[in-house]
């Protein structure tokens, strides 16, 4: 799997591609600026991008705005973004084109390699991966009057393990609960949303997070 890596800190880029490589992946670019992201991601057109927001030149969202831009040349590119900030307007516009195969996480909450790995082979394959206190302050920041606050306690968790990209199994486990009892819950979440339920879990969760953030 080839992947390209934005991240202009030296040591952290390092780090992430000698990680990336003992884990068997292809390091397609490393580079540490927006601009060269962006070169690199349309002329490589790696299997996943993993992408710092905040790039040079300007330091503000440079890294996103570059992955943005890839995507609408290369619809569905998957980018797993990494943040030391919890921004909603990064998951908003990350998450607008509906395409899927995009993540959010936070850089001091990536505990171990398999969890990062099992992130960027999830998004890699189509998947949405957001960080869960992505998700909770995505969840937080929503009026009583919207169909949301609809949500019993436990479909309020069942949505944020969904949005994590979570399988239902792995939510089941989770929450000790079974998985005939989380399917019960996804249905009544996307009824409560006025959300068609489907089969496609990445789909599934992309959907609730764009209502959710609309």
């Amino acid at each position: 799997m080839r992947v390209v890596v934005a991240e202009d800190l030296f040591l952290l880029r390092d780090g992430l591609t000698r990680l990336l490589t003992a884990h068997d992946f292809e390091i397609a670019a490393a580079v540490d600026n927006a601009p060269a992201l962006l070169c690199a991601l349309l002329e490589q057109r790696p299997d996943v991008a993993v992408v710092d927001v905040r790039l040079p030149p300007a330091f503000a969202d440079d890294g996103l705005q570059a992955a943005l831009t890839a995507r609408r040349e290369v619809p569905g590119l998957p980018v797993l973004l990494l943040s030391q900030y919890v921004e909603q307007l990064y998951a908003r516009e990350l998450l607008a084109d509906q395409a899927g195969a995009v993540g959010y996480l936070l850089k001091d909450r990536v505990f171990n390699d398999d969890q990062f790995v099992d992130a960027i082979r999830t998004v890699a394959g189509g998947g949405t991966v957001m960080d869960s206190e992505v998700v909770t302050k995505l969840l937080g920041r929503r009026s009583r009057d919207e169909p949301v606050s609809r949500l019993s306690v436990r479909e309020r968790e069942v949505l944020a393990l969904m949005a994590e990209g979570r399988s239902n199994v792995a939510i089941a486990q989770r929450l000790f609960i079974s998985e005939k009892a989380v399917s019960k819950h996804t249905t009544s979440i996307f009824t409560k949303l006025g959300l068609a339920a489907s089969e496609d879990d990445n789909r599934r969760v992309l959907a609730v997070l764009a209502y959710l953030n609309s």
